[in-house]
Formats: structure tokens, sequence, C-alpha cells
């Protein structure tokens, strides 16, 4: 008899965790190891310490000649040296371990028996402690917590509103913050249990009892090999892949309804269907390491610029001025809170779906700091920590390289809150008094990705419909929102008219700022944040706008035209085709914005930085070749813009191949799980996953494609990939409103 032995954590030790009975499996001492593989094989394959030994009644020398000792290697399992167990001199009784070290072995004579008594001390390493602490988790039971109850519990936690009302905003916000945390401790406690694998959800209690019960006829037919044995196991089997079959068929179809109004949950739910391949192996990375490599990618940059070369903002003053800002009411902050997407992160002190509940009985408290924290021009202190998470780039690239990771910022809800008032009004102060770039469409109501497209559009079609040449520059920013200089910003919203109160605001929130990486389950030592905004940020993007908001008349002055997106510009300029001196005002604009960039202490990055050439009709192509800084910049066949693939033709083959092969590519997909599909899901799925794509792809070529002829051109092309998806795909399939006319 072999025996599996499991550790499992329990408490500050260790404890064996006996298998089911059903995994409980005796094995022969024949040369036949089919059941020792089956027993394997069923343990989870999460690296846990794993101990295997008994009396294998083999001799050494017959453990290789068998194979078993192969078997046992295959799943990561080393045999443990030991001197003889037998009387007779032989080692028959063998101990093999798993991510627990190679035990040592003491045997000792026994009278009762001729098989010596084994003992060893198992050493867990660094790695099998850290995974079997992972193993328990910590969970607080929150439907078991009404709201009401935890409302009241809070209040009682608080001091009166007239004594909160005289606290300062940083020890308003400390004690807010502590009420939260204590009483959802007290209410509602974390409880620790161990993780447990997570069966299909599909199976229910009836099929896992079939389940068995097919099991014990495969193990019996196995075992004497009889014809009613066969047919008895067979019979289980063909009812078991039927009731298996139907159970899928109505799970899928609930996980797919139920996430038909979100997309990017059922995006995640079809991923989950498909069975996606493993995860990529863990990499040896800590969060220092990630802290470590941020700063040192920001600090290699901002120690190119001078501190003593930094230069304040130049311009007209602003004869409007934002001096304070206006006082929030309770009703407005519970819309603040109430009407916005609950995000959670570790820096909350309880879920905010739970914040969101009971936000209309403690909106008092949360407006009173609001409104001390925008009078005084201080903002609160416990919200200035930011979580970093690292997120790879793409699943292709290398997890155990630092440079394919981005950092992500993770921020407070609270904090977003206040920053999302403070974001309103400062927004609308700059439209009413005109004083944001009119070229940029970036985290401006009415205007997205698409207004900057149809710009761009705009200036190729006019270039064409005069017989004009164009070129298109797509400027690249290295780390742009990270190294904001703060001392520049504060010089621009003083310029713009922001005074007093408001400015003390922002110059505090710019002020001691500090973050945190946090990696599987640990956390860096803070560092500190002296320059840049918050990309992930409410404020982060528009306090970026008003930073950069120099650079349009600069591209203006060399007569270029442009049109941004955040941290993307777009340079074009149309020019009669006999024109020769191109390359000296593309060389001499990008020179200035170059040079305006390292005032502003921002890096134009010019590897990164494309030209394309769109030629008027036939005519001979210019030597665009741009040599800046040592770098030289040569025009490229195509460029992407904001998601558009533009090509010098205009001619868009590129972006409807792409579009199509990713429409393909998910209707294959979807093929793979089909059988367990209704009607209604595989439509559902092929609306929201292909045919909104395709629209959204459509509209962005026809945003650039005007003419009649033109569009007449692209549909072509575009009819010739959907005949190509078509012979795979269900005529539903491909059902666009926008391609209806026309087909």
């Amino acid at each position: 008899q072999v025996d599996l032995v499991s550790l499992e954590r329990e408490g500050d030790g260790w404890r064996e965790a006996s298998l089911p009975p059903s995994e409980l499996i005796t094995t022969p001492s024949s040369p036949s190891f089919e059941q020792t593989y089956i027993l394997l094989s069923s343990l989870p394959g999460d690296n846990s310490p794993l101990i295997l030994l008994g009396d294998f009644n083999l001799h050494v020398d017959d453990i290789h000649a068998s194979g078993l000792l192969l078997l046992l290697q295959s799943f990561d399992l080393s045999p443990s040296q030991s001197p003889a167990t037998h009387e007779a001199g032989n080692r028959l009784d063998l101990v093999f371990s798993h991510n627990c070290g190679c035990p040592a072995l003491s045997v000792t004579s026994l009278h009762v028996s001729d098989h010596f008594f084994i003992s060893f001390q198992p050493s867990l390493t660094t790695n099998s402690l850290s995974l079997l602490a992972s193993n328990v988790t910590f969970r607080r039971n929150l439907k078991s917590l009404p709201p009401s109850c935890f409302a009241s519990a809070t209040l009682a936690a608080l001091p009166s509103a007239p004594q909160f009302s005289d606290l300062s905003t940083d020890d308003a916000t400390k004690t807010f913050l502590s009420a939260l945390s204590s009483t959802l401790d007290s209410l509602c406690p974390p409880s620790s249990r161990p993780a447990r694998p997570i069966a299909a959800p599909r199976l229910s209690d009836t099929l896992h009892t079939n389940r068995s019960k097919l099991r014990a006829a495969e193990r019996r037919w196995r075992k004497f090999k009889t014809p009613s044995d066969l047919d008895a196991y067979q019979s289980l089997l063909a009812a078991f892949q039927s009731t298996v079959s139907s159970a899928k068929t109505s799970f899928f179809h609930n996980k797919i309804q139920s996430a038909s109004k979100k997309p990017n949950r059922l995006f995640a739910t079809f991923s989950s269907l498909l069975c996606p391949p493993p995860p990529p192996p863990p990499s040896s990375l800590t969060a220092e390491d990630f802290a470590l490599i941020f700063r040192d990618k920001v600090k290699a940059i901002t120690d190119k610029f001078s501190p003593s070369t930094c230069p304040l903002h130049a311009g007209p003053p602003c004869e409007t001025i934002l001096s304070n800002f206006k006082p929030l009411s309770e009703s407005e902050v519970a819309d603040l809170l109430i009407l916005r997407r609950a995000t959670t992160c570790l820096l909350d002190p309880i879920p905010s779906s739970l914040l969101q509940n009971i936000s209309p009985r403690l909106s008092s408290f949360i407006s009173s700091i609001s409104n001390s924290s925008l009078s005084t021009g201080c903002f609160p202190a416990a919200f200035k920590t930011a979580l970093i998470s690292p997120l790879l780039k793409k699943s292709s690239l290398d997890p155990s390289l630092v440079e394919n990771y981005r950092p992500v910022s993770l921020l407070s809800f609270l904090l977003k809150t206040l920053e999302r008032a403070t974001c309103d009004q400062l927004s609308d102060f700059l439209t009413r008094n005109h004083l944001l770039d009119g070229y940029q469409s970036g985290f401006k109501f009415g205007h997205s990705t698409e207004t900057a497209l149809l710009a761009v559009s705009d200036a190729l079609q006019a270039a064409r419909a005069t017989s004009l040449s164009l070129v298109l520059i797509l400027l690249d920013l290295s780390a742009a929102f990270d190294i904001v200089n703060h001392r520049i910003l504060l010089s621009s919203l003083n310029q713009l008219g922001i005074k007093g109160a408001a400015l003390r605001w922002f110059e505090s929130y710019l002020s001691d700022r500090s973050y945190q990486v946090v990696w599987r389950s640990s956390h860096s030592s803070p560092l500190p944040l002296s320059t840049g905004v918050p990309q992930d940020s409410v404020l982060g993007p528009l306090l970026f706008s008003i930073y950069t908001s120099s650079l349009g008349p600069v591209i203006a002055s060399h007569g270029f035209k442009y049109h941004c997106y955040a941290d993307d510009t777009q340079l074009f300029l149309s020019f009669p085709p006999g024109v020769s001196d191109i390359s000296a005002r593309i060389a001499a604009c990008l020179s200035n914005i170059s040079a305006l960039m390292s005032d502003h202490h921002l890096q134009l990055n010019l590897s990164k930085t494309e030209i394309l050439y769109l030629p008027a009709g036939l005519s001979s192509c210019h030597n665009l070749s741009i040599k800046l800084d040592n770098s030289l910049i040569l025009p490229s066949s195509f460029a992407k813009s904001l998601g558009v693939t533009i090509d010098a033709s205009l001619s868009f083959s590129q972006q409807i191949e792409a579009t199509t092969r990713s429409c393909r590519y998910t209707l294959q997909n979807i093929r793979r799980i089909r059988p367990y599909l209704t009607t209604g899901s595989a439509q559902l799925l092929a609306q929201d996953m292909v045919t909104s794509h395709l629209d959204t792809a459509t509209l962005s070529c026809v945003a650039f494609l005007l003419t009649p002829s033109n569009l007449c051109s692209f549909y072509r092309m575009l009819l010739h990939e959907l005949c190509l998806i078509r012979q795979s795909a269900p005529m539903y399939l491909l059902y666009s409103p926008l391609c209806t006319g026309f087909l």
C-alpha cells in the first residue's frame, strides 16, 4: 500500500490533509502503474508540498527496471536516500517528496516486524511556506451585514456633527476613515478559511454522484474485463455525457445572459468559457524590484533637466479669476458617490459598494470633509498615497522582465470623489472662459477619439480635393504623465486665473505624495513622488492638458495644423507637390517642439515619432528623412493613429484585414463552444463581439472616406473579406446595420 500525504496549513503549523475516500487507490505490486498515474493526476497541480511513502515491495534496482521511477519523476517527485529498511538488507520502504526538500531518513529496528521503523523531518522551503500561507484566505461575509446596521454603528463611532466640523481637514479625514474601518472590523471581522479547489460550477451534486459511479464502473471493468462490466460502464458513460452536455448548455446560457449588458464582463466570460491557455510561469520579481525600476525610469528622464532652467508659464494673464471653489451640498456629494462606478482598492476602508449604500446617512460628514478641504486649500494627507499595480503590457511578453510592465495607479474611492468635485468646477471655469485648447479632444464633454479622427480626415480630404500633398506626423512622449513638473504646472494654473485657496488646494494636492507597489500580496516600501500627475486619477488628465496647452501656438507658428488626444499629438501639413523645403520645415518644427518639451521637463521620443507622406496623385515622393538630435526619422508606408491604420494611398487595406482577421478569430472561438450555446446566446455573442467590432472599425475608416468613390472602393474590399468569414459562419453572425444597405 502506497500512501500519499498532502500538507495544509493549520494555525502556525501544518497538518496532514486526507484525500477524499473516492481518491484513495491501492496500488498493486504488479509492473502496471496505471492506477498510480490516475492517482497522481487527480492531485491539484498548484506546487503544494507532497510526500509519497510506503512499502513499494520493489527493490531499488527493480524501480528503475519497471519504469516507476520515471513515472514519479514526471510528477517532480524526488527519492530520499536511506539505509536498508528491511532486516534482509533490502530497501523496500521508500519516500518521495515534492517541494519540501529531500528529507534525511533514519531507520530503527523493530521486534514486531521485519520492516524497520522510518522517521524523518520534512524541510519546508520559503516557497513552500508562502504557498501554504496562500492556501489560507481571509474573507468577510458582507451579505450578512445590513447596510442600515452598519450606518448606525458608524454614526455612533463618529463625533457629533458640530464637533466633527470643528476638526481640521486631516483630523476629520482620519477620524472618518478610522470609524469606517473599525466598524467593519467589529461587525464583520475577516475569517480565515482554507482555500479549496473550485470545481466547475456547472457540475451539480447529482453530476458529482454520477461521476463517482462512472469511475467505480470503470475501475471494475478494468479489473475484471467482463462484457457485462463493459456494457454497464458504457451505459453510464453515455448517460453522464448527455447530462453534462445539458448542464453546460444551461450554464453557458445563464452566464452569457447575465453579462449581456456589461461588455467588459461579457468579454471576460467569453474568454473563461474558451478555456484559455495557462498563465505564464511566475516571475521572480518582487514589489521592491518594480518600485525601484519605476523610480529609476522617471529619475533617468528628469535628471536630464536642470532645476535652474525650470521656466514659469509665459503668456497674457487671464482677466477672470477662480480663487475659491464652491461648497458642496449634501445632495451633490451623495450624487458624486452614488452615480459613479464603485471601484475598490486596498486603500479603501470599506468596500465602495457598501459606502454607496450608506452614503445618504453619511453625506453630511463627507461633505464636511470636502468643503473643509476646498475652502482651506488643504488636501487630506490620508489621500496622498497611491498603490501601483504592475500590469503586463501583452500576454505574449516575458513576465520576468520589468520593462514589459506598465504601472497602473490604484486610488481610493473617496479620493476620486473629492477629485471629481474639483474637476467639475475647474472644467466649468476653463470652458466658460475658453481657456482650453480647442484642438484637444481628450477629457472633454462631447469629444472622443472619433472627433480627433474626423479632424485628421478633414485635413486629408481637403488636401486631396485641392490636389495637395500632405504630411502626417505622430508625436510620442516618454512617460508623459509621470514626469510633469509641479512648479511649471502650478505656474500654468496661476496664469490661467487659478488663485488664492484654489491654487493652494492644487499645491497641496501635488505635494508630499508617495506610492507603494503591490505585487502578489506584498507591498514595497513607500517612495516619494515628486513629479507627475496620476494618470488613472480624475484630475490627472485635465491637469496634463493644461500643462501642455502651450504646445499648440508653437506648432501653429510653423504653419502646421494639429489635433491632440491626451498625450497623442497629430501634426499635418498640406503643400503643393512642387515644394522642396518640406524637410527643412518639418525639422524646424520638430526642433522647436523638442525644445519646448525640454523646457517643460518633458521628453519627445523621436524613436517612436512617425511620419507618413501622402502624395497628391502620381506626384514624386519627397525625401522626407529628418535628422534631429542624432536621430534619423524616415517616412513609413503606414501609421497607426488612435487605433486606425492609415496608409499612403488611403485604401485602408491593412485596417480591413486586421478587422476581419480579428472577427474571423472570434467566430472560430464561438464555434468551439457552439454545441453548448442556444441560438439566442450565439446571436448575442456574435452581435456584441463580432458585429460591434466590425461596425466600430468601419466607422473609423468611414471617418476618413467621405467621398462616394472611396466609400464604394472601401465596401468592395470589406465585402470580399466578409465573404471569407461567411464560409464558416451563419448569416446572422455577419449582420451589420452599417453595411446592410450596401450588401
